[in-house]
């Protein structure tokens, strides 16, 4: 047998080198001008270098025996730690820019290195983890960020980062159905005040441009330098072309005023060009080619004014921001008699079982001296649209409610009258209030009138409205819903409402005669009603025949041209005095 040639102790110069080797690396580790820290099998740290020290605050005396996780700042969340273990399980390594939390609370970002040593069976042994700071490196990245995509001027979105903004907004007004608007703005005169006093004062001007532009529109807007004087405007969620126009106002009115640039006084005004989206274009080449096209329609026009790149859309928008104004003063002056373009008319509810008027629909009328007498159906969408809907809603619950008080003054007795309540008005929170101060200033009981409410609006927020309704019905006000049958409600929600009455839809009313799916819709819509415990009441008759049909259905109440259309005050009280049999 030979002998083993490898000697049983190594030689003295072996262990000098292996000495030396690790003076070496522990004189690397404390040196490094990266953090380490290594923990063991159980990721308990038992070493950590004095760039640790440094970069923490923590000594490793602070830190011995502890689980990093007394570093985390707490902004990953669970699934950012499970990818790093899982990388960690699987290779052995893992690295990532992650935020942690010095001694003194402090946060910084850092880039972190793990690396895994296992033992001959495959056990975890230690974990050795690496890292350094890295906030001066993220900061210059921000700061590349923000010269590649903003103007170094005006500290706007520049047009790369508006191409890209427009067409992430694109695909969500694609993906959710909206609209949206593209205004191109161009500032008139601006290159003779640039080349008159100099660039640095034009650079100033585009500035203060800027920032009036910034304040016109919400901060979900976005606003853009394309070059020049050459601005750009999204709304990227709109409900028409009113509200792109009335932005566009607001955008020339603040534009317009003038401007303070050392000891100048200068003024320039916008040219602004609209398309819209998906009328105008379904793209952002296409949507600034047409904005385009119609920003130069609105230099031809006399400039300081907006265009749309569709001319019938001016002339829609126009007559609707003329009416909106108009409106405007119209409320504005609803507490003056003399003054008020408001006016109430009233349309009688007939009882099927005797013919007498059982209550009336309190009707709004406007007369504008501006447009004459306008249609309700023209100008309470623009009233709902802007808000406006809200005090014109509260001054026909006051004014009814003073009507009745002078009809009770007249001898007119076992009327109700009934008032249509918006959405808004529904939400409000002042409605209970107002409803209760008007019944309490005229000296009536909550039976002289009755809140009607449409099927849509039934259904917006249930649990609120439901809240609210039985608010009003427990102060003995009778509740209606009105248009019945043309919104898409739950009758499992409906039938927990405080509700008296149903009015049923003029649209199904209007053909019963010939129709047979309007008639069997009544039929099951009054059939249903009853079932419920409800009163019915069918809006839009006209004919002899089509009241006939409804009384021998069983409808309760009858409303429409037949018996009378919407009458003044002062004819409906001539109507009511000749069925009741009262003189003045």
């Amino acid at each position: 047998m030979t002998q083993d040639s490898t000697p049983a102790n190594p030689p003295e110069s072996s262990i000098g080198s292996i000495k030396l080797s690790m003076d070496i690396l522990w004189r690397a580790y404390e040196q490094s001008h990266e953090a380490v820290l290594v923990s063991d099998g159980e990721n308990r740290i038992i070493a950590v270098n004095a760039a640790f020290t440094r970069l923490t605050g923590y000594g490793a005396d602070e830190v011995l025996g502890q689980n990093p996780k007394i570093l985390s700042s707490g902004n990953a969340g669970p699934e950012f730690y499970a990818a790093m273990w899982e990388g960690l399980s699987q290779y052995d390594f893992w690295e990532g820019e992650i935020w942690d939390k010095r001694k003194d609370g402090s946060l910084y970002p850092k880039w972190l290195c793990i690396s895994v040593l296992r033992d001959e069976s495959g056990q975890v042994r230690h974990y050795v983890a690496n890292f350094t700071d890295i906030s001066a490196s993220k900061q210059a990245a921000d700061r590349l960020a923000q010269l590649a995509y903003h103007d170094a001027l005006t500290h706007l979105p520049n047009r790369l980062a508006f191409e890209s903004q427009l067409a992430h907004a694109l695909r969500i007004c694609a993906r959710e159905n909206r609209q949206l608007a593209l205004m191109l703005i161009d500032l008139d005169n601006f290159k003779n005040i640039n080349d008159t006093l100099g660039h640095h004062i034009g650079d100033t001007l585009l500035q203060q441009v800027a920032g009036r532009l910034r304040e016109s529109v919400r901060s979900s807007d976005l606003v853009a330098r394309l070059g020049g004087d050459e601005f750009v405007v999204v709304l990227p969620e709109i409900e028409g072309s009113l509200t792109a126009a009335r932005v566009a106002g607001k955008i020339q009115t603040a534009l317009g005023e003038n401007y303070r640039v050392n000891e100048h006084l200068l003024y320039t005004t916008p040219s602004i060009g609209i398309s819209l989206y998906p009328t105008d274009g379904v793209d952002a080449g296409m949507l600034l080619r047409n904005a385009d096209s119609a920003m130069y329609h609105a230099k031809d026009a006399g400039r300081n004014n907006h265009q749309f790149y569709a001319s019938r859309m001016n002339e829609s928008a126009g007559e609707r921001l003329q009416m909106e104004n108009a409106l405007r003063q119209a409320i504005a002056s609803i507490g003056l008699p003399e003054t008020c373009q408001f006016a109430l008319h009233f349309q009688p509810q007939i009882s099927t079982k005797n013919g007498r008027v059982v209550g009336l629909e309190a009707l709004l009328r406007w007369t504008s001296p501006v447009f004459g007498a306008i249609s309700p159906l023209r100008f309470i969408p623009i009233a709902e649209e802007t808000g406006l809907i809200q005090p014109l809603g509260d001054w026909v619950i006051w004014e009814s409610c003073r009507l009745i008080h002078d009809m009770r003054q007249r001898g007119i007795t076992g009327v109700r009258v009934a008032i249509n309540i918006s959405a808004q008005q529904l939400r409000h929170e002042n409605l209970l209030l107002l409803v209760r101060g008007a019944l309490a200033c005229y000296e009536l009981t909550p039976d002289a009138i009755e809140l009607e409410i449409t099927e849509s609006t039934a259904m917006q927020n249930p649990e609120v409205t439901l809240d609210i309704l039985d608010q009003l019905a427990s102060m003995g006000i009778k509740l209606a819903i009105d248009d019945f049958g043309t919104g898409h409600s739950s009758l499992a929600y409906l039938k927990h409402l405080p509700i008296k009455s149903l009015k049923l839809d003029r649209s199904f009313v209007l053909d019963i005669e010939t129709d047979a799916n309007d008639a069997s819709i009544c039929a099951a819509i009054i059939a249903l009603g009853h079932n419920l415990g409800l009163e019915l009441v069918a809006e839009g008759v006209e004919t002899a025949m089509q009241s006939e049909f409804l009384s021998r259905l069983g409808c309760d109440y009858l409303q429409g041209y037949l018996y009378s259309k919407p009458l003044p005050f002062a004819e409906i009280i001539a109507y009511l005095q000749a069925q009741q049999g009262v003189s003045e």
